[in-house]
């Protein structure tokens, strides 16, 4: 509480300069509509214990645009040494994550976070760890000239790439209809946009077990760690289940005492001096993904909010079997280690001093070593069929 009343002491004449945002995704209510000829299309089955995917009016789904933004999704040229695309980070062969516990960039250079999976990021009413792009074409446009993704010098040079290469030329404009100096980065991130949109993955062993009462669709197991999850672990708290459809995450943020427990005692200087320099006009998206304490201030970096000093955004758990490590940081090696920290309340070791800043909800769980196996199992039952990787039996079947 004394770092509390401190920080709240020093950062009060900085407190002048508030930027709200209120952007908010207006969104149509159909799902996107099946193309027999467009690969990307989402399949029905991908939606299984989904909702319908949110598209923005502004940016309505086609089949060419789709194309589009895959290809603009994986080509490298879009950064500083030619060797970096989306993908790097966000592949599909990985669950669209890249395995890593901190993503690299051009040249090997590495940030401050880990790469969230881009499955089922279109539900997301906001992107990156802290929320600070509203919708993902604003996301689209950042890593690319983040000094240590992409590290392009800005938008200009993804441009002129496009404008030299009659290919891209031709398919924007039967996309958008523009060319020349008409098509701008906006174009680009509405396609790349699209894409993700795309990649949709629901239909797990719990959907057809809780949705669909297909009883034998979970192992005796799971189904122990799902009554755990809804009841004594209180998982469900922040990973959300709703009546017809589950996201397994709440979309907002929490300080779960990760990351931020090792900066404590530098909080209230590192936040008067992250503050200063944002309000001299510092980029947030540049200065979290550049240094590593200041990463560590999650939602605060973006809010000026004290109550979110090292709040980051609860992730979905959806085919989070495959998305290892965890954590913003991916500080967490195994789903193991993450049902040990809920289970000591928010701290590696059990009677560890909890962090100032943690959230209320997060306290000791009194949970067995079985009864954290059995949530374990029941993470595994949330990866979509396409994504699961059969079992012996039914490999030999």
């Amino acid at each position: 509480m004394r770092y509390v009343v401190l920080l709240a002491l020093i950062l009060t004449a900085l407190f002048a300069y508030k930027q709200i945002s209120t952007n908010s995704m207006v969104v149509s209510a159909a799902v996107i509509s099946q193309q027999d000829d467009a690969k990307n299309q989402t399949d029905e089955n991908d939606l299984y214990g989904l909702p319908p995917v949110p598209i923005p009016v502004n940016n309505p789904q086609t089949p060419a645009k789709i194309a589009l933004g895959d290809k603009l999704f994986h080509d490298k040229r879009f950064s500083v040494d030619g060797t970096v695309s989306c993908s790097n980070c966000h592949d599909k062969q990985k669950a669209f994550t890249d395995g890593l516990a901190i993503s690299v960039g051009h040249h090997g250079l590495t940030g401050t976070r880990n790469a969230p999976t881009v499955l089922n990021a279109a539900f997301n009413p906001s992107q990156f760890w802290d929320g600070r792009e509203p919708d993902l074409e604003g996301q689209a446009k950042q890593p690319l000239i983040n000094p240590v993704e992409h590290g392009l010098a800005d938008h200009k040079q993804v441009l002129e790439i496009i404008r030299s290469d009659p290919d891209y030329l031709a398919t924007f404009q039967t996309v958008f209809e523009v060319s020349g100096k008409r098509l701008s980065i906006d174009h680009v991130a509405k396609a790349i946009a699209s894409f993700e949109r795309t990649l949709v993955s629901g239909n797990s062993a719990f959907d057809r077990y809780h949705f669909n009462s297909q009883a034998d669709a979970m192992t005796a197991a799971q189904i122990r760690g799902f009554e755990l999850f809804i009841g004594q672990g209180r998982c469900v708290s922040c990973h959300t289940i709703e009546q017809d459809h589950a996201l397994f995450t709440d979309s907002r943020f929490h300080n779960i005492g990760i990351g931020i427990n090792r900066i404590q005692q530098d909080i209230p200087r590192l936040a008067q001096a992250f503050l200063e320099d944002k309000n001299k006009g510092g980029d947030v998206d540049k200065m979290v993904l550049t240094d590593k304490k200041s990463s560590e201030l999650g939602r605060f970096a973006v809010t000026d909010d004290l109550s979110q000093i090292g709040a980051f955004k609860t992730p979905t758990l959806r085919n989070v079997e495959l998305t290892a490590p965890y954590m913003h940081d991916g500080s967490l090696k195994t789903l193991k280690e993450v049902m040990v920290h809920y289970n000591n309340g928010g701290v590696a070791k059990a009677g560890e001093p909890v962090n100032d800043f943690l959230s209320g909800g997060i306290r000791p769980l009194d949970l067995s070593d079985p009864q954290l196996d059995d949530l374990v199992d029941f993470m595994k039952a949330l990866t979509s069929s396409k994504f699961a990787v059969p079992t012996s039996t039914q490999a030999a079947n």
